[in-house]
C-alpha cells in the first residue's frame, strides 16, 4: 500500500514531505490539463515504499496512509494512482522552503473539504 497525497495539499504543496522522502516518489504536475490534476503534489504508488517519512512531515496533515485515507478523500486514492499513467506530465517535486500553517490555517483547510479528524 502506498501513502496518497489528498486535496488537502491543493495550493499548499509545501515540500517538506518530499524532504524526507527517500525514494523521491513525490512529483508535481507540470501539464496543462489542471481539471484532472488540481495544483497538488502526488505520490507515484508504483514507487513508494511505505516508509512511512511523508505523513508526519506534512504540516497541512494532507497525506495519509491509502488503507486509513479518510472516506472524503476516496477520490484522491484514485488521482494518486492515475499520475502513473501521465508521468511524462510530472516531475520529482522540487524541495523548497514550505509555509509552516497555523491551526487555524490547517481547520480552516480542513473545512473547505467538510473533514474533521
Amino acid at each position: 500500500m502506498a501513502y496518497i497525497i489528498t486535496r488537502l495539499c491543493v495550493d499548499c504543496k509545501d515540500t517538506a514531505c518530499a524532504d524526507v522522502c527517500p525514494v523521491e516518489c513525490i512529483y508535481e504536475y507540470t501539464g496543462d490539463d489542471k481539471a484532472t490534476f488540481p495544483d497538488q503534489l502526488y505520490v507515484n504508488p508504483d514507487e513508494c515504499i511505505d516508509c512511512t517519512n511523508c505523513e508526519p512531515a506534512c504540516p497541512w496533515k494532507a497525506v495519509f496512509e491509502e488503507d486509513e485515507t479518510p472516506d472524503v478523500f476516496n477520490e484522491d486514492i484514485a488521482l494518486n494512482y492515475k499520475m502513473v499513467d501521465f508521468e511524462d506530465d510530472f516531475e520529482i517535486a522540487e524541495v523548497t522552503k514550505g509555509h509552516s500553517p497555523s491551526q487555524d490555517e490547517i481547520e480552516t483547510n480542513f473545512a473547505k473539504y467538510d473533514y474533521a479528524p
